[in-house]
């Protein structure tokens, strides 16, 4: 092995440790105790803050900006003021370290835990902010070090430090597998961040840490691995505490403490001539590489913990990163310790190997390329739809679409051009919009300050991509039998007296499900597909029929138009789109959809030139909502909605399930003025708690309530299942408004008579409060006009 000479120029020389002496036995007992003090803590702390975000998440409540700086606080006072006993009462020089190690380590902790008031949805700067604040950190502690006139051996280019970058490397592994990058802004500035992190774990456990650890002759290696590594176990705890955004961490609290022993054992293989502060940057900068840039945190949630989702791969690589970590500190532990020192040759040769072998998991068995968010551009100027005749029928709706379709090409076709020149000219890859006026840009900060500064640009919104999984998701499927006759929600509503007593079942109306799919072959479903080459599409997958993973689309379809006892208007047919990717959207795709609808186009069609307004569907039903957390704001759908209200189809949006909280209805479309919001009510007609209410500024949400607790409805693969939600509700009313329309054409587009008549003959539902105290403006807010009554709905429009 090559080395330089043990003490360089210019380096002042090691004063030599201390004789143990009698070590105090309490002071020990006292370290230990403090030790697992502080990992039940860290551990509780971050795992509860990040499930208190979730809940918050759920609850659809507003983002709480100051929990994790409170969490992160509180969690530095009850691990700091035991790690300062620590660091100054003792008379043990060891455990005096300790206590030092863990001091600073939960400083980090805090300084870097703040960074988490940052919106989950600029993780660039996130991550821009974490680089600086770890270089610091370290920078500070290195001075602090050298005050301190404690120097330590180097080495020139020591085995240790490639040990340890194999070990980073076999950590990284896991997520090069399972994981997914970000964009490239983002991928450079987690390598950064990490790199960052690496150094500050360096700083803390430099070369005059472990020596407090070898005291004593002859050297006892098994002690400093042992002992050494379980102080540096939990300095790493505390420092993978503050690293990442909200879950993120999560996966590093299991990963890096392991690795405090198989960094124990490399400082035992350098002694006494190498340092081993480099391997510690290393290994920890490259353990930290995984979660930073191969996952999303937005999409560690528990939104997505129903399937093997997100949640479920970042737990199997934290799982695989801790297997990996156990065996690198049995591994090191084992071969470094025997007072034979690794060959150079032979660490490099296994660091080149991983490394080779990281590239070709990346390639094939991972996610290879870039998978970022986008921008979602929207313009000033909208399309004036004032004066568009409010022509009713089958013919006159049919008008209307067509005229609002082509003012709106229109607009977006004149206003959008210099844009999309530009866009063109750097290379920026675009979707452009016209139902409203939008564009959906591929491109990072930097892109998005460019455009905020155009003139004809409104605001610039991020448009969030789901990063694609190793696996699928896996179909959803149900598993109740199919019913023997309509179902309870469906007798409710009065639907099935409709069929029999009416004749009337919805025939000739057609009705537009913009969901997560639809299953084409479900025995409920198949006759009632429209069919021909412009019913189905999937701005996702690309898929050229109709298919659903989820089963949420499926359900709520079956609950509009199902046959065999389950939707309320089965002679009704239906038509297609995909804007849910694994129960998650963003504002492009919802337009996707949205846009289709208005007129829809073949496969690989062009929405702007192959549009077929005449082929809108009457009725849409949307049992989703666009929160802030995919990319919407409060208005960003509004215009299109309000192009849909002008066109005479009728769009009905589910209030959500954010309740039983007051003003809970505010995820766009379903508070909007220009649609029919729908809640949800149980077997006993009491709105059920999840419901969301209003009241809503502007408009009276909701505007009826429907049953959603417990429906039964079809499932992908041809069997049934009961499912609770506003958004079971909202595909029935989408149902009745279609027998009405079927009942009476002259009605179709007329939007105004219809809404109106369907709160007339509204029945009385209960209003369930989430306090006695808390009655959210009045039963209005809560109920709507009242429970959906389809045979007195259809009476009325038959006049």
């Amino acid at each position: 092995m090559e080395v330089g000479p043990p003490f360089p120029a210019g380096q002042p020389v090691p004063r030599p440790p201390a004789a143990p002496g009698r070590q105090n036995p309490w002071a020990v007992v006292a370290a230990a105790v403090t030790g697992c003090w502080m990992v039940g803590l860290v551990v509780v702390g971050q795992s509860g803050g990040w499930l208190a975000d979730q809940i918050v998440l759920a609850s659809g409540l507003d983002r709480v900006v100051w929990l994790w700086p409170a969490t992160v606080l509180f969690t530095v006072l009850l691990v700091g003021a035991p790690a300062l006993a620590l660091a100054l009462l003792p008379r043990s020089a060891a455990v005096r370290t300790a206590g030092r190690a863990w001091l600073a380590a939960a400083l980090a902790l805090g300084a870097l835990g703040l960074l988490r008031a940052i919106a989950p949805v600029h993780h660039e700067a996130y991550l821009a902010a974490l680089a600086a604040t770890a270089a610091l950190a370290a920078l500070v502690l290195r001075a602090l070090a050298r005050r301190a006139a404690v120097a330590t051996p180097r080495a020139v280019a020591p085995p240790a430090t490639l040990l340890g970058v194999a070990g980073g490397l076999a950590l990284l592994l896991p997520w090069v597998w399972l994981g997914a990058l970000g964009g490239l802004l983002e991928t450079v500035l987690a390598g950064v961040a990490a790199g960052a992190v690496g150094v500050l774990a360096g700083a803390l456990l430099d070369d005059a840490f472990w020596s407090r650890f070898t005291v004593g002759g002859p050297p006892r290696p098994a002690r400093l691995v042992l002992v050494g590594g379980l102080v540096a176990g939990v300095a790493l705890l505390l420092l993978a505490g503050g690293v990442g955004q909200s879950g993120a961490q999560l996966p590093l609290l299991l990963t890096l403490p392991p690795a405090g022993f198989a960094l124990a054992a490399l400082h035992a293989a350098a002694r006494p001539t190498g340092a081993v502060r480099p391997a510690v940057r290393w290994l920890v900068g490259l353990g930290v590489l995984g979660p930073l840039a191969f996952t999303d945190p937005e999409e560690i949630t528990l939104v997505l913990a129903g399937t093997r989702d997100v949640p479920f791969w970042v737990a199997a690589a934290a799982g695989a990163g801790l297997a990996v970590a156990a065996v690198l500190a049995v591994a090191y532990g084992v071969l470094l310790t025997r007072g034979r020192r690794p060959s150079r040759r032979v660490a490099g040769a296994t660091a080149g190997a991983l490394l080779v072998g990281l590239g070709v998991v990346a390639v094939g068995a991972g996610q290879p390329g870039l998978h970022g968010e986008r921008l979602f551009v929207v313009l000033r100027e909208q399309a004036d739809l004032g004066g568009v005749p409010a022509t009713t029928g089958r013919a006159g709706r049919d008008a209307r679409v067509g005229e609002v379709y082509r003012r709106l090409v229109a607009t977006a076709e004149r206003t959008q051009g210099d844009l999309r020149r530009d866009l063109r000219r750097l290379r920026l890859a675009h979707t452009p919009y016209y139902l409203v006026n939008a564009v959906e840009v591929a491109g990072g900060p930097a892109v998005r300050a460019w455009l905020s500064r155009r003139p004809e640009v409104a605001r610039v919104l991020v448009s969030q991509r789901v990063r694609p999984l190793p696996a699928p998701a896996g179909r959803s499927r149900g598993t109740a039998p199919a019913p023997a006759g309509p179902e309870w929600n469906v007798r409710m509503l009065g639907a099935d007296r409709v069929w029999s007593r009416l004749g009337v079942d919805g025939s000739g109306i057609v009705v537009g499900s913009s969901d997560s799919g639809v299953d084409g072959g479900h025995p409920a479903l198949a006759g009632g597909f429209r069919g021909g080459d412009d019913s189905w599409h999937d701005p996702w997958d690309g898929t050229r029929a109709p298919t659903d993973q989820g089963g949420h689309g499926t359900h709520t379809v079956g609950s509009a138009v199902g046959r065999g006892g389950v939707g309320v208007a089965p002679g009704a047919r239906w038509v297609g789109c995909v804007n849910l990717d694994r129960n998650l959207g963003n504002p492009a795709y919802y337009l996707d959809c949205l846009q289709f609808m208005l007129a829809p186009f073949p496969a690989g069609g062009d929405p702007f030139a192959d549009g077929r307004p005449a082929r809108a569907p009457e009725v849409l039903t949307n049992s989703w909502g666009c929160p802030a957390i995919e990319g919407c704001d409060p208005g960003v759908l509004r215009p299109a909605t309000a192009a849909l209200d002008a066109a005479g189809i009728m769009v009905v949006a589910a209030a959500g399930n954010t309740g039983p909280y007051c003003g809970s209805i505010d995820d766009p479309p379903a508070p909007y003025a220009d649609v029919l919001t729908v809640g949800a009510v149980d077997r006993q007609r009491r709105v059920t708690s999840f419901s969301s209410r209003g009241p809503v500024p502007g408009a009276a949400k909701p505007d009826l309530v429907a049953p959603g607790d417990e429906v039964l409805s079809a499932m992908p693969g041809g069997g049934y299942a009961t499912l609770s939600g506003t958004s079971m509700a909202t595909p029935q009313v989408a149902g009745v408004v279609a027998l009405m329309w079927s009942a009476n054409p002259a009605l179709v587009g007329d939007l105004p008579r219809t809404r109106q008549i369907l709160r007339d003959t509204a029945t009385r539902a209960e209003a369930t409060y989430a306090s006695r105290t808390d009655t959210c403006g009045g039963d209005a807010n809560i109920t709507g006009a009242g429970l959906v009554d389809a045979y007195a709905a259809v009476q009325a429009a038959r006049g």
